[in-house]
């Protein structure tokens, strides 16, 4: 009696801790860690750790926030990751695209920009809880590209005002432009100096990392000096920004203050503590957690679904090339806790980079536990290097942001679709042009061009009509309740409203589902058919579908395997009186 129950609790024992692993996936390789990980994974993590200090400054810059913000939103990533992450690769913190998100929704606000990072974490988490990671499949990919492509200008040029070291810009785009021309003339020649001579520099390393040669032939110190340059070219942004630290600093301690500087940042650890939930303006007046939410409008719609597929789009991509799998609900969920918890220590929202997840793959990460080193470097520079970062000119920052979002403007996939398929150039042209006016509206914008493509898809179906005596209607895609209007509409005026009315053999060979809608309509068309005196036949039905229509029981039904069995039998018998 002891043995089977024994058996049973060991299955149960079993089942939990599959459970837990699917939950928890550092469950499945922390057991096979071995050393030669620990080094791989250390040196990615440092590498990345180089990458993300400068970066996330400069997003913190992009999102209107002071810049040890972005340092409070690039640690908690890596601690979260690495327990509920499905990718060796992915690196969550802040990013150019979910800062000018940030930005587009709460104005500069740090408290609101906290709460979002909460808010948006419970819809995310709750998203991943509920299974709705389909809910992304409905952003196209012209939608995406229109928005990127438009984020990658807005961003861009948004910068130029930290180039030439202009102040008082307005912040909404047709006015930044015309504000940066107008002010060109107050350009300080220290920023615009600098700024060029780091946008140069970091161009001419991101062409080494991409051009480095071959390694064929090559002797032990070539490739060692190989390698050398290639980490330099890594780790470009972090040297850049030091090197002009260094600059400004010099300058400044001689009494020179040529070049804008990021200024007094607040040093330390942020303190783990629940965002507000109300705002205090400047004059006292306190907003309610109910107002703030009305404030935030679509935003709270936006910035989650856009962060779960930048980072899903990520996690694919790199799954795809180093050959493992991920599963996307559980990356929605790690997603989404890294916000709810990030939202305790002052982060704002965050996602996956794709530049940081790059460099993490190229340096050879093993697991997640390399964004466990990442995130200790940043907590690092909050402790210890605040005070060296009030010399960082912003020029600088600027041009880290200008090179890290140039890559997106990808001009090759208007081509691409214009050769593929011209329409996709509508949602792709609502969204991009409406994203400079309000980046959110822009992408809604979009969603509801693709979805009303596609909706019309849907309600008019390509259909085959041709003449083999009696009338041959092949439903080239699904018949669903949109589309039974039009066939309706064909069949009466190409069948029953013809004198004499003709029979219909209707080819369903395509259509895998139907709904009631579609057994009304066909209910009718057999009543109409009948009382013309011809015949409405099915052919190709699938096996699902049949069940369906005999389920319904329609008066006059008729079906055959294939239109050339209909086609084959003698007309007396199947369409005659």
């Amino acid at each position: 009696m002891d043995r089977p129950l024994q058996g049973g609790q060991s299955s149960r024992r079993c089942c939990a801790y599959s459970t837990l692993k699917s939950w928890l996936p550092i469950l499945s390789w922390l057991p096979k860690y071995k050393v030669r990980y620990l080094q791989m994974d250390l040196l990615a993590g440092l590498t990345v750790g180089l990458t993300t200090v400068p970066q996330a400054l400069a997003y913190a810059e992009v999102a209107g926030l002071p810049v040890q913000y972005g340092l409070y939103s690039a640690f908690m990533g890596g601690f979260i990751y690495t327990l509920l992450g499905t990718s060796k690769d992915v690196t969550l913190g802040p990013t150019a695209i979910m800062s000018l998100l940030c930005f587009s929704v709460v104005g500069g606000q740090p408290h609101r920009a906290v709460l979002l990072s909460l808010l948006c974490g419970v819809i995310q988490a709750g998203m991943a809880l509920l299974r709705l990671g389909f809910l992304l499949d409905f952003i196209s990919y012209p939608v995406i590209k229109g928005f990127t492509c438009a984020a990658a200008v807005t961003i861009g040029f948004g910068q130029v005002k930290n180039i030439l070291g202009i102040r008082d810009v307005p912040h909404q785009f047709f006015l930044e432009v015309y504000y940066t021309f107008h002010k060109i003339p107050e350009a300080r020649v220290g920023d615009v100096v600098l700024g060029l001579v780091c946008l140069a520099l970091l161009i001419a390393l991101m062409f080494i990392k991409s051009h480095p040669g071959s390694d064929h032939g090559s002797s032990v110190y070539s490739r060692f000096a190989r390698k050398l340059v290639w980490a330099v070219a890594t780790m470009r942004n972090a040297l850049v920004v030091v090197a002009a630290t260094l600059v400004a600093f010099s300058w400044d301690a001689f009494g020179h203050h040529v070049f804008t500087i990021t200024g007094h940042t607040t040093q330390g650890l942020p303190p783990f503590s629940p965002p507000p939930t109300s705002d205090t303006m400047s004059n006292g007046t306190v907003v309610s957690f109910r107002e703030i939410v009305e404030d935030f409008g679509g935003g709270l719609a936006v910035i989650p679904l856009m962060g779960l597929l930048e980072s899903i789009a990520i996690a694919k991509a790199f799954a795809s090339q180093n050959s493992y799998r991920i599963d996307a609900n559980q990356e929605l969920l790690a997603i989404g806790v890294t916000n709810i918890m990030g939202s305790f220590v002052s982060a704002y929202p965050v996602t996956g980079s794709f530049g940081r997840t790059a460099v993490n793959s190229q340096t050879g990460v093993c697991t997640p536990a390399g964004g466990i080193v990442t995130s200790v470097i940043v907590l690092l520079s909050l402790a210890f290097l605040m005070p060296a970062f009030y010399y960082i000119p912003k020029a600088s920052l600027a041009a880290v942001i200008i090179c890290a979002v140039a890559p997106m403007v990808d001009y090759r996939v208007v081509m691409k679709m214009w050769k593929i398929r011209r329409l996709d150039l509508l949602p792709f042209g609502v969204t991009f042009l409406l994203s400079f006016w309000e980046v959110q509206y822009g992408i809604i914008s979009g969603v509801a061009v693709s979805g009303a493509l596609l909706l019309y898809a849907m309600a008019r179906p390509k259909m085959k009509v041709s003449d083999h005596g009696v009338l041959v209607i092949e439903l080239s895609s699904g018949l669903s309740f949109p589309a039974v209007e039009h066939l309706s509409h064909i069949i009466h005026t190409q069948a029953l409203q013809t004198c004499p009315p003709r029979s219909v053999v209707l080819d369903c060979h395509h259509v895998s589902i139907i709904d009631y809608t579609v057994i009304s309509e066909l209910t009718d068309l057999l009543r109409q058919f009948k009382l013309r005196k011809v015949k409405l036949m099915f052919s190709g039905l699938q096996p699902a579908v049949l069940k369906v229509l005999l389920a319904a029981d329609l008066q006059g039904f008729r079906y055959t395997d294939s239109v050339e069995e209909a086609l084959q039998t003698e007309s007396a018998s199947l369409f005659g009186d």
